[in-house]
C-alpha cells in the first residue's frame, strides 16, 4: 500500500534529517522532489500543487529553519498536510436514524461492488452488532443476485429472496418492506454496475435512490485505476448525492494517487478501504494512520487493534505463563506463526511498525506467505513429543519430517536453529526479570501515551508485549528477524 510514494518521500526526508541546519533553498528543493513524487503517484495536478504550496509556505518559516531539528519539523508539516488532504478525521457511517437505515452501493462494473457489499454487511453485523439485510438490484449482470446470496451465506448475513423478472425499483421497495416487518437495522442495496456512458442505468440508479431514500450512498471505486477513480467519483457525484467512497484493492495500490486525490477533488470522504480478497478484508479508513504509513512512521494503533481482534485470550495467557518460566517450545512457535497468518502475514505487520520499511522489503523478497506455510508444514510433520522436546529430533527424524512436509533437511535445521535462538531469548528475558521488568522500563503510562491515549483495556493480554510475542524471533532484540528466516521461501 503506497509503497512507491512512501519510498520516494522517505528518500527525500532522509536527506533533510541528515542535515544539522536547513536553508530556504534546501526546503524548496525538497518540495520540488515531493511534487514529482506526488505526480508520479498519479495524484491530481491541482491537489499536488496545492499540497506542495501549503507545505512550502509553512516549512520556510523561521520556526522551522531555526529549529534544533529542522528536518523533523518539515516531516511533521508534511504529515499534517497529508492528514488534511486525506480527510483529517475518520468518517463514520451515519446509521443513527429510525430503522431500517438504507445504504445504497453504487459504482462501475468490475469495481468489486457486490463483494464489498458483503464485506460491509459482515463488518456491520460483527463490529456494530447490527441486524443487516442485503438486496441485489443487479438484474443486468448474469447471476449477480445469486453471487450476493452466496457471499451472504459466507458472511452470515441474510439476503432478500430472489424474485425472477422483478425490476430494480420494485426490489428496493420489497427490501424496505421486508426490513421493516422483520426489524432489520440496516438494508444494504447493491445496485447494478454501470458504464460511464450508460444513461439508462444512471437513470435507474436515480429512481432507486428516490424510492429508497438512502441514509448513505457509497461509491465503490477501484484504487488501482488511479486518477480515473477520481474522475468516476466526480461523474457519479453529478448524478446522485454521494455520502462517501469505498476504495477497493487499496492493498495493491503502490502509488496511492486515488486515495490522496479523492477527498480534495470530490469533497467526499473515504469511509472504508478494501485490503484483501477475504470476506473480512474491509477496514475503516483512518487518515492519521494512513499518513503515518506513507511516511514510514508505522501504525501501532492498527497493529494493536488487529492483535486484539485475533489473539485468543486463553492462548495468550498460557504463553505468558510459559514465557515467565523461560520456556518456549515448537508448539508455541507454531501457534505464533498461525497468529501471524491471521493478522495478515509478516509484510502486513511490518508495514504497521515504525521504522520497519527496510525489513518489510526483505520480507517481501522472501515471499512471506510461503515462508510461513513452510514453517508450519515442518512443525505439523513432527509428533507432539518432538514439538514439546525438540532435542529429541535426531538425523533420522529430520529426514522423516522433511519428507512429510515436502521440504529439505536443511530447512528443518533452520527451523530448529530459529527455535533455539528464540528459546534462548526467553531464558535471557527471564534472567532480566521477565516481561514485567521490561515493561517497567517504559515508565507508568508510557505505552498509553505512545498509542495516543487508547482506552484502558484496549490492548490484548500482556499489552504491547503480547503483540511482540506474536512475532517469531522478535523476543531477543526488538524487531529483528531470526537468522536464516528469509531462506525459507526458495520453493
Amino acid at each position: 500500500m503506497f509503497d512507491t510514494l512512501s519510498d520516494r518521500l522517505g528518500s527525500v526526508f532522509d536527506r533533510l534529517r541528515g542535515r544539522g541546519a536547513l536553508s530556504e533553498a534546501d526546503v524548496r528543493t525538497a518540495m520540488r522532489e515531493v511534487r514529482v513524487a506526488l505526480l508520479e503517484a498519479d495524484v491530481a495536478l491541482p491537489v499536488a500543487r496545492e499540497f506542495v504550496d501549503q507545505v512550502t509556505e509553512k516549512a520556510v518559516g523561521q520556526e522551522v529553519l531555526r529549529s534544533v531539528t529542522p528536518g523533523q519539523m518539515v516531516v511533521k508539516i508534511v504529515h499534517d498536510a497529508l492528514v488534511e488532504t486525506l480527510g483529517a478525521e475518520t468518517a463514520e457511517l451515519r446509521l443513527d436514524v429510525n430503522p431500517p437505515a438504507v445504504v445504497m452501493m453504487v459504482g462501475l462494473q468490475g469495481s468489486g461492488k457486490t463483494t464489498t457489499t458483503a464485506k460491509l454487511a459482515k463488518r456491520l453485523t460483527e463490529k456494530e452488532r447490527k441486524r443487516v439485510l442485503m438486496a441485489s438490484l443487479d438484474v443486468a449482470r448474469p447471476a449477480a443476485q445469486e453471487q450476493l446470496a452466496v457471499l451472504g451465506r459466507q458472511a452470515g448475513v441474510e439476503t432478500l429472496p430472489i424474485v425472477p423478472g422483478q425490476p430494480p425499483v420494485d426490489i428496493a421497495r420489497r427490501a424496505l418492506q421486508a426490513a421493516k416487518l422483520q426489524a432489520y437495522d440496516v438494508v444494504l442495496i447493491d445496485t447494478a454496475g454501470r458504464l460511464h456512458v450508460d444513461d439508462q442505468l444512471m437513470g435507474e440508479m436515480k429512481a432507486v435512490a428516490a424510492a429508497s431514500s438512502p441514509t448513505e450512498t457509497l461509491l465503490v471505486v477501484d484504487a488501482l485505476t488511479g486518477q480515473d477513480a477520481v474522475n468516476v467519483a466526480k461523474g457519479f457525484a453529478g448524478e446522485v448525492e454521494l455520502s462517501g467512497v469505498i476504495l477497493t484493492r487499496l492493498d495493491g495500490d503502490a502509488r496511492g494517487g486515488a486515495a490522496l486525490s479523492m477527498r480534495a477533488v470530490t469533497g467526499k470522504p473515504i469511509k472504508f478501504a478494501g485490503v484483501g480478497e477475504a470476506i473480512d478484508a474491509l477496514e475503516a479508513f483512518h487518515p492519521q494512520r494512513v499518513a503515518g504509513r506513507i511516511l514510514g512512521m508505522g501504525d501501532v494503533v492498527s497493529l494493536v487493534e488487529k492483535a486484539a481482534e485475533t489473539i485468543k485470550v486463553e492462548d495468550a495467557e498460557k504463553l505468558a505463563a510459559k514465557m515467565a518460566k523461560g520456556k518456549f517450545d515448537l508448539d508455541d512457535l507454531r501457534a505464533q506463526i498461525q497468529q501471524m497468518q491471521r493478522m495478515g502475514g509478516l509484510g502486513a505487520l511490518a508495514s504497521m511498525m515504525p521504522g520497519l520499511k527496510g525489513v518489510k522489503g526483505a520480507m517481501e523478497k522472501a515471499q512471506d506467505g510461503k515462508a510461513l506455510v513452510h514453517l508450519e508444514a515442518i512443525m505439523s510433520s513432527m509428533t507432539a513429543k518432538e514439538r514439546a522436546k525438540p532435542e529429541l529430533i535426531n538425523a533420522k527424524r529430520k529426514i522423516r519430517i522433511a519428507k512429510g512436509s515436502g521440504t529439505t533437511v536443511q530447512e528443518v535445521n533452520k527451523l530448529l536453529k530459529m527455535h533455539m535462538e528464540m528459546a534462548n531469548a526467553m531464558k535471557r528475558l527471564k534472567k532480566m526479570g521477565g516481561l514485567g521488568k521490561l515493561a517497567a522500563m517504559f515508565g507508568k503510562g508510557g505505552l498509553d501515551a505512545a498509542l495516543g491515549g487508547m482506552a484502558p483495556g484496549a490492548l490484548p493480554p500482556g499489552g504491547l508485549g503480547g503483540v511482540g510475542t506474536a512475532l517469531p524471533g522478535l523476543g531477543g532484540s526488538p524487531f529483528n528477524l531470526p537468522a536464516g528466516f528469509d531462506k525459507f521461501s526458495k520453493k
